[in-house]
């Protein structure tokens, strides 16, 4: 068994079973890792496992009796004791606290005396050096082989022996597993645990954010170790961070000065003792001298600094930044951050005014008191500034207090990844994506990004309230480079179109060549979707398909609006190539009802029953890939009366199906139906790089078109040929960029 081959084999994701034990673990994974890097049971290069060694420091009772200590795996080289390992549950922490501890005693055992000591979890591999702090070697198992000569060059038996021997014809290295960019098909769904991970979740409150373990998915999916990763539109960093903890490189951009405050303030590293010692410092000044009479609030408002600027932003229900505030509030808040801002070590003093800044987010008039579960901002409810008829009033500290626990516990999982060395490989910018000229041309190898989309955020004049208290400067030149439409500016759609798309321009400037951009689109405008995919390909990318990736549970405004907002969000894809394939556009004519039926039809037969939310998905896809969403958001917003009258509906299983012996209740010509499900066929497996033969073609294409005239297989042939060109042993492919015709339609 090859490496490759046994880890395609593996689903990580039963790690997350209850089930899966510590001894699960050996069997499953760190045996078959060690068999293929030359280990074995006996002989020169050995394994023993489960060795008995007597604490050489602890004794317990009156008659010291003697503590033992087992590691799992111990290795010995020529009668040498050469590192140890152990194993773990999935759950349990490894990158740091008494783990490490338990194994580093071992490693420095007066019987053992190994350099190197590794834990495994399933999920984590990390080993250390004993004379070191930093890890060696750190990934995630998911990703082992792209740490495959990593591994090999630290651990393999070649790497302990002695240098005459390391120097023999035998002693070299498995080669290292290729890694192709071009090969890649698109990622699979996950189901996303946003909240599982608290580096990002409850740290500081923001507009948008991606799932982190979304973000995961993909830069594993399109990278390798050492790959630069670029988000122009940075968001609150989880793009960058979960780069650097995968081990890449990472470029985060992002007009909002709130943006890269965040992210260097939650990544630099910290000695976290320090960072203890400061905020109790800090507690026990503000304890004894907040201010809370009349007096002493009036006072120390006139003592310390706090924000007077004017909010500007339309909508909003006050002119001013401190008329968010009560008095109360703006004192205690400013005397909080006279308190921070004396604290000497600059990286410290950013983890505290991060905290600061969370604490603002429901230290104001806007939060609402919330009447199940905690209290809520009203900026993030409904993205404007509006004072809540019953504003929550938080105790400033108590609440300051929560936020230093969350950044205190961000930093920690941060740690192991995120070190004095590692924090060398993020560039961290207030910059705007559509001027990426301090990027060298062809020098990123995957770019992930979620833009503003139309009028739906004004992040800048969301913002203001926190840049104004750290005292972060927005110009009019950022305003007038912010890609969104409307905002203090009242850009015109066409503005942020034009900005969206010099973005695009510039990342493609940027993306070597075989190398992938994934954009995530969330909006309910077509219009944006074609902005992005004609932009794109103008400027050289080939549109690659669209994932769509839940977000959980389906929202208000997608129960309102079926086809206007996704359950989840797509996530379009592009490559970079030197000769793209552009994506086939489509004249469907006028008779969308027709179409409309025609896809409700396909996803029922493809998943033998389809449910509603299953059917108004697949609807947005294809309309907006065909071109078709604008209609269909326009007259058909909802699509029960025609499900039920034109399909059977199973009330158990909640699912639409073909009724029993009916045909297609399409007017479509055949030969433009087969042609639709062809296409849609063809292209679907030229981005998964397979390449039909004429039995699989007729064999897939012919229950799509059940129910309804069943054409002959000369019918498909002849249409296929329109379409595709057979080459090799009877395999076809579409036909490449003008030779393409669309007749039919």
């Amino acid at each position: 068994m090859t490496l490759q081959n046994f880890f395609n084999d593996f689903d990580f994701q039963i790690l997350d079973s209850i089930e899966f034990k510590e001894d699960a673990v050996r069997e499953e994974l760190i045996n078959p890792i060690l068999k293929l890097l030359g280990y074995k049971s006996y002989g020169v290069n050995r394994i023993i496992y489960s060795k008995t060694l007597v604490h050489p420091f602890v004794q317990i009772g009156s008659k010291k009796r003697q503590i033992n200590i087992v590691p799992d795996y111990l290795f010995e080289i020529n009668g040498k004791y050469s590192w140890v390992l152990d194993a773990k549950a999935p759950f349990e922490n490894i990158t740091s606290g008494e783990n490490i501890e338990q194994v580093y005693s071992y490693a420095i055992h007066p019987e053992i005396k190994a350099d190197i000591f590794a834990l495994c979890n399933g999920k984590e591999f990390v080993a250390f050096s004993k004379e070191q702090k930093e890890p060696l070697l750190l990934f995630q198992l998911s990703e082992i082989e792209k740490h495959w000569d990593e591994i090999q060059k630290l651990l393999s038996p070649d790497k302990f022996v002695e240098k005459e021997i390391l120097k023999a014809p035998e002693a070299t290295y498995n080669k290292p597993i290729d890694f192709s960019y071009t090969d890649l098909k698109l990622p699979k769904p996950i189901e996303p645990k946003k909240q599982a991970m608290s580096r990002h979740f409850g740290v500081h409150g923001y507009f948008t954010c991606q799932s982190w373990d979304i973000l995961q998915h993909y830069i594993k999916h399109f990278t390798k170790p050492n790959d630069l990763v670029l988000d122009p539109f940075g968001g609150t960093g989880v793009t960058a961070i979960e780069a650097l903890i995968l081990g890449r490189k990472a470029i985060h951009i992002d007009l909002n000065p709130l943006s890269p405050f965040i992210v260097r303030s939650l990544i630099e590293p910290v000695k976290l003792e320090e960072l203890h010692a400061e905020f109790n410092k800090i507690e026990i000044q503000y304890i004894k001298n907040c201010p809370t009479t009349k007096e002493q609030i009036e006072a120390a408002k006139l003592k310390y600094w706090h924000p007077t600027i004017k909010l500007g932003m339309k909508g909003a229900d006050v002119e001013n930044v401190e008329d968010l505030f009560t008095d109360k509030q703006l004192a205690q808040l400013a005397f909080l951050k006279h308190l921070i801002l004396k604290v000497k070590d600059d990286a410290i003093k950013n983890s505290l005014l991060l905290a600061f800044s969370s604490t603002i987010t429901l230290s104001n008039l806007t939060t609402h008191a919330g009447e199940s579960g905690g209290p809520n901002s009203g900026a993030f409810q409904y993205y404007r500034y509006r004072i809540a008829p019953k504003p929550a009033d938080l105790d400033i500290f108590t609440n300051f207090t929560k936020k230093f626990q969350k950044v205190v516990s961000a930093k920690k999982k941060n740690a192991p990844y995120i070190t004095q060395t590692t924090i060398k490989n993020a560039t961290i910018t207030k910059g705007t994506a559509t001027d990426l000229s301090h990027i060298e041309t062809e020098s990123v190898d995957y770019i992930y990004t979620d833009p503003p989309y139309g009028s739906k955020i004004p992040y800048l004049d969301l913002s203001v309230m926190w840049n104004a208290w750290l005292d972060l400067d927005v110009s009019e030149q950022d305003r007038k480079e912010e890609a969104i439409e409307g905002g203090r500016l009242e850009k015109t759609k066409t503005e942020y179109s034009n900005l969206l798309s010099q973005s695009i321009k510039e990342m493609y400037r940027v993306l070597k060549y075989d190398r992938w951009m994934s954009f995530v689109f969330a909006h309910q405008d077509p219009h944006y979707w074609h902005i992005i995919v004609d932009t794109a390909e103008k400027c050289g990318f080939e549109y690659a398909g669209a994932v769509k990736q839940h977000n959980g549970q389906a929202s208000f405004k997608k129960r309102q609006n079926p086809f206007s907002v996704l359950s989840g969000q797509l996530i379009i894809n592009f490559i970079k190539k030197e000769t793209p394939q552009a994506i086939q556009k489509f004249k469907l004519g006028n008779d969308i009802y027709d179409l409309i039926i025609e896809t409700i039809e396909s996803v029922i037969a493809i998943n033998d029953g389809a449910g509603l939310e299953q059917i108004n998905d697949e609807l947005i896809i294809k309309g907006l890939e065909f071109g078709f969403l604008d209609v269909l958001s326009r007259e058909y917003k909802d699509l029960t009366p025609i499900l039920m009258s034109e399909f059977d509906y199973d009330q158990q299983l909640k699912k639409f199906y073909i009724r029993q012996n009916q045909k297609f209740k399409t007017k479509i010509p055949l030969d433009m139906r087969i042609k639709y499900f062809l296409l849609s066929y063809m292209k679907r497996k030229e981005f998964d790089k397979e390449y039909p033969t004429t039995d699989d073609i007729i064999l897939d294409i012919m229950p799509l078109l059940r129910n309804g005239v069943t054409p002959e297989n000369q019918t498909i042939l002849r249409i296929l040929s329109m379409i595709a060109d057979e080459f090799g042993n009877n395999q076809w492919r579409i036909k490449r960029v003008g030779q393409l015709t669309l007749e039919l339609f």
